[in-house]
């Protein structure tokens, strides 16, 4: 396996497409209940870029097969040098360790970009990701219960913090 990271595309955005909205419809990853449209996609991606936030990429066989950001945590500017990254994975592809490839990449790039805490907000389901994390130092911070409705149930969100240095 051979996994390039590289900065995000606009050309990439039809099969980033294809894996949130597969988070979207499949999984409690992601808080949404409808699958997006390009459009959406490419406006949503764009702010980031406009506001200097990285978008990733991971590639194998010249196929996008996960991709990964941060950008604003709040919209207070005092939370300036605070971010909440996202990391998703093809479902073909999990397992592989693209999503580490890709974590440590955004930290990286937080690092240079001065940013002092990365927040992530996983689903209290998700133990995959909160393991990886915490494998990267991440603390659990904190425990959101009941904050999302999905799938005719209650999810709980578990903040997961790493202080950059």
């Amino acid at each position: 396996m051979s996994i390039q990271i590289r900065p995000y595309l606009v050309t990439d955005c039809e099969a980033i497409l294809e894996i949130i909205n597969d988070a979207i419809l499949n999984t409690t990853a992601l808080y949404d209940y409808n699958p997006r449209t390009l459009t959406h996609q490419k406006t949503i991606f764009q702010d980031k870029l406009d506001k200097n936030f990285p978008i990733l990429v991971a590639i194998e066989n010249e196929t996008v097969v996960g991709f990964g950001y941060y950008s604003e945590f709040r919209f207070r500017e005092a939370y300036k040098f605070t971010v909440e990254h996202s990391v998703y994975v093809h479902q073909n592809h999990q397992g592989k360790g693209i999503g580490k490839l890709l974590l440590v990449e955004l930290i990286e790039l937080a690092k240079k970009q001065n940013i002092h805490t990365m927040i992530g907000v996983i689903d209290a389901e998700n133990t995959a990701s909160i393991k990886l994390h915490e494998k990267f130092g991440f603390d659990k911070v904190g425990l959101i219960k009941e904050s999302a409705y999905k799938f005719d149930r209650w999810l709980h969100s578990v903040f997961m913090q790493l202080l950059l240095k």
